[in-house]
Order: structure tokens, then C-alpha cells, then sequence
């Protein structure tokens, strides 16, 4: 049977592996294939396709969206967009645009608290990557704010923190509809990391399908066998599809491994083939 893995990162936004990097890893962990989801850009899937070649890995090409719903950041994967079509380029610049005035406020926010931060400083360690709030984690790790980088989701830069700023103007109804308008397979990603109650994800859901959502990620790395059956009622009850990754991030996730999450992960290809079908 093939396995893949429908959620990695590389360096182009907050993992810690280059694009080629993966291709070598993602064939010693005997993938078949796996989808390249970086936060807000699809820089790196010509550089990890370029590597395939050597390698065997199909590459889906793919992105995760970054929105604010009632104050609270949700994730939107979308996999295998005409992501070379220049007005979905377009988009994904609008939004990254957005992703820079929410860091530059973070960064201000934290400076006037007295934490040694600056773009400058944050330019210097990370480039120009995209960055996400592992990012300002590690920064603050490195120089000592924090014992831990995952300690500053805690105290720092949570959902419920001090210095945490919502994204503006961008909705996980509007992307939803912006993937499927370039033919992409729409997914919510990791949906108990929102903290929802039943009911309140259920309507999430259920906007979010109206909207033309079409898979919820059931297989998670973080997900109990109990959490993946509730998961996968909810996607009957919906007319929902599951989708499933391990969310690898290389070191900045040391805990979770490419294809196999904390090993409790094996997604057959027949997983994606299900969601491609619902889009043709």
C-alpha cells in the first residue's frame, strides 16, 4: 500500500527543512507522496519537484491559509491549486501582505513591553521567509524569554495572550471559496486545536462547507483514536471527506515525525484519490 502525508513544512515558512530536503526524507520514511503546505506561499514546490525527480516522491502541491474566525486563528489547507495561475498569485500576496502587518504589531506590541525585538532583529534570524508565530517562539526561546520555544504559546503569543494579534480581514469562508475557485481541494486543518465546543465546530463546519469546504483533517498527529472516530462522524453527518497529515515542521516539531505523526499516522493514497474525486 502507498502512504502519504497531506501536511508538511519546509523553510519557506516555518519548518526547518529546505524543500529538496524533504524529497530525501520523505522517500527514507517510504512515502509515496506528500503535499508541500507552507504558510501563505507556494514558493517551495518547484524547488521540492525539481528533487522528486531523483527521488520518486510526487509532490501535491499545496498551502495553508492562516484566517481569523471569532478571534480565533484557523487554519485552511488547500491542496493542489492552480497555484501557478497569476491572479491566485495575486491573492496569496494580499494575503501575506496582511500576515507582515500582524508580525509588525506583534513586534511592536512586545518591544513596548521591553522585549529586545525589532524587524530588523527578526529579519536577521529567520530572512524573509513567511513568519508565523513559531517564528517569534523560537526568537523568544533564543534569547531567553522563554525556557522552551512552545512555552511562549503559553505565555506569549497564544490565542489568549498578551501579545497575540488576529489576522484582519481575512476569513476561512473567503479562502475556502478562493481555493475552489482555482480548483483546489479545500480542507480544515488540525480542528481540535481550536478549542471548540461540539456545537460551535459543527457550525464552523457547516459555514465552511457552505462555502465549499470539502475535507477536515480526521488522521492528525495529536489526535486519540477516540478524537479521529468523533471526527470522522462528523464528516458522515456533513457530507465531509477526511484528510489527514502529520503537520512536520523538522526540528521546530521534534516530536512529530514526516508520514507517521508520533506514529500513530499511516494515510493511504486512496485518501487522496477520495478527494480529488469530490472535486472532478
Amino acid at each position: 500500500m502507498r502512504f502519504i502525508d497531506l501536511h508538511v513544512h519546509s523553510t519557506r515558512s516555518d519548518g526547518t527543512m529546505t524543500p529538496a530536503e524533504l524529497i530525501a526524507h520523505a522517500a527514507a520514511s517510504g512515502l509515496s507522496a506528500f503535499a508541500l503546505t507552507d504558510h501563505d506561499n507556494t514558493d517551495g514546490i518547484e524547488e521540492a519537484r525539481q528533487a522528486s525527480i531523483t527521488y520518486g516522491i510526487e509532490v501535491i502541491p499545496g498551502i495553508e491559509f492562516s484566517t481569523e474566525y471569532q478571534g480565533c486563528d484557523i487554519h485552511i489547507v488547500g491542496l493542489e491549486p492552480d497555484y501557478q495561475h497569476p491572479d491566485f498569485d495575486r491573492q496569496i500576496q494580499y494575503y501575506r501582505t496582511e500576515r507582515l502587518r500582524r508580525n509588525q504589531k506583534m513586534i511592536r506590541k512586545m518591544a513596548d513591553d521591553g522585549i529586545d525585538i525589532s524587524y530588523e532583529q527578526m529579519a536577521d534570524a529567520f530572512g524573509e521567509t513567511v513568519w508565523t508565530r513559531a517564528h517569534f517562539a523560537r526568537y523568544l526561546a533564543d534569547h531567553g524569554y522563554v525556557s522552551e520555544m512552545w512555552d511562549a504559546f503559553r505565555t506569549h503569543i497564544g490565542d489568549d495572550c498578551k501579545y497575540f494579534v488576529p489576522r484582519e480581514k481575512v476569513s476561512p469562508f473567503e479562502v475556502t471559496r478562493l481555493i475552489r475557485q482555482f480548483h483546489g481541494i479545500p480542507v480544515l486543518a488540525h480542528p481540535f486545536q481550536y478549542h471548540f465546543s461540539e456545537e460551535e465546530l459543527r457550525i464552523l463546519l457547516t459555514k465552511l462547507k457552505t462555502a465549499g469546504l470539502i475535507g477536515m483533517e480526521v488522521y492528525y498527529s495529536t489526535h486519540s483514536v477516540s478524537q479521529e472516530n468523533y471526527l470522522l462522524s462528523l464528516c458522515r453527518e456533513l457530507a465531509l471527506l477526511p484528510s489527514g497529515g502529520s503537520d512536520f515542521h523538522g526540528t521546530n516539531k521534534p516530536d512529530i515525525s514526516i508520514g507517521t505523526g508520533k506514529n500513530n499516522l499511516r494515510i493511504p493514497y486512496e485518501t487522496l484519490n477520495a478527494l480529488r474525486a469530490a472535486i472532478s
